[in-house]
């Protein structure tokens, strides 16, 4: 069994920043990629972004230049470090992982808030 633990989620105003973090923990071999997605209110689940484990990433068009996504492969963890937020950048954000164990398992997060006021 593995758990995605996240964290940093909260109430920012525009122009701010957040950190996010996502700890995987429990029977995992490996990790391939690990990814952000969010979730706004009446809205699909979208990518914000990905980094696969030698580090390679992609963003959404809507983050570029705004988010940045990074990992710990040693602790097993992955951030989103959020500035120059905007209100459309509330939404609630999940952490994602494709963990090797076995077989590959793609493992979601508990999901954290992000609310950006304007």
């Amino acid at each position: 069994q593995v758990q995605l633990v996240e964290s940093g989620g909260g109430l920012v105003q525009a122009g701010g920043s957040l950190r996010l973090s996502c700890a995987a923990s429990g029977s995992i071999f490996s990790i391939n990629a690990m990814g952000w997605y969010r979730q706004a209110p009446g809205k699909q689940r979208e990518l914000v972004a990905a980094i696969t484990s030698g580090g390679s990433t992609n963003y959404a068009d809507s983050v570029k230049g705004r988010f940045t996504i990074s990992r710990d492969n040693a602790k097993n963890t992955v951030y989103l470090q959020m500035n120059s937020l905007k209100p459309e950048d509330t939404a609630v954000y999940y952490c994602n992982a494709e963990v090797v164990a076995g077989t590959v398992y793609d493992y979601w997060g508990q999901g954290t808030q992000v609310t950006v006021s304007s």
